[in-house]
């Protein structure tokens, strides 16, 4: 995990992949803070933290994370909204934040822990507030990538609809993103499987800047076509889900 988090510092302002994902989530935190005036936001695994830039143009966004590793690098750039913790034991009271975040992480955790940190997620929101996760997606995308993530699980869009809901939450999004760059990376870990998986910060390092470029070209197309259509297929999953009016507590 720390060799991912390094990774993840030095390439997540450039690489067309972290690119795209904050133009696929921004419009979801916009209509997760709509009509709620200075919402709080809470990052659960907010790693480096730098994705605390992007939260706080909705709100006020503090994060937390198991790792040291990331949030020196967040204290480093002066952000002191961040603490150690664990997502599935938040050390927040109920009813805290308007808004929670969790992005890659949870497909990282063991069964038991990833159903405490959504029950968790839930718990720490006001009613009416709303849950932005992004998690990996479809099996067959498993490779080299998910050795460096220490990644449990890849999530359909029906298991990961069945996690939501039994958390309490009602799904009011749920989309793969990355579907235009599809083929690319199904043919990438086409060749890890059949070479064997093996930890590996290739795929995290930032592209040739024009293929670079190109990328993300492709996948700011695909996040405006995102604004009026799902994707049926892709390397993430994309939710947005809102926890009730009335207050529900899990057994």
């Amino acid at each position: 995990m720390d060799r991912l988090l390094v990774a993840t510092e030095r390439a997540e302002r450039d690489h067309f992949w972290f690119r795209g994902f904050r133009r696929f989530v921004s419009p979801l935190l916009a209509e997760a803070v709509r009509d709620r005036p200075d919402p709080a936001i809470l990052d659960c695994g907010c790693g480096t933290g730098y994705n605390l830039g992007l939260l706080r143009q909705y709100g006020r966004a503090a994060g937390i994370d198991i790792t040291w590793t990331g949030l020196a690098f967040a204290r480093a750039r002066g952000d002191r909204a961040v603490a150690q913790a664990s997502a599935a034991v938040l050390p927040f009271g109920d009813e805290s934040f308007d808004v929670v975040t969790s992005f890659d992480v949870i497909y990282g955790l063991q069964d038991d822990d990833e159903r405490a940190a959504l029950r968790e997620m839930f718990r720490v929101l006001r009613p009416g507030g709303h849950l932005v996760l992004n998690v990996a997606a479809m099996n067959m995308l498993t490779g080299n990538h998910s050795v460096l993530g220490g990644e449990v699980r890849r999530y359909s869009r029906a298991v990961l609809a069945e996690r939501l809901t039994g958390a309490g939450f009602a799904v009011r999004r749920l989309t793969y993103t990355n579907a235009a760059i599809f083929p690319i990376v199904a043919a990438v870990r086409l060749l890890q499987r059949v070479s064997g998986h093996q930890e590996s910060e290739h795929e995290i390092s930032i592209p040739p800047a024009p293929l670079n470029a190109a990328l993300s070209a492709v996948l700011a197309v695909e996040a405006a076509a995102l604004r009026v259509m799902n994707m049926p297929f892709g390397s993430s999953l994309l939710a947005l889900a809102r926890k009730g009016e009335r207050m529900q507590r899990s057994a």
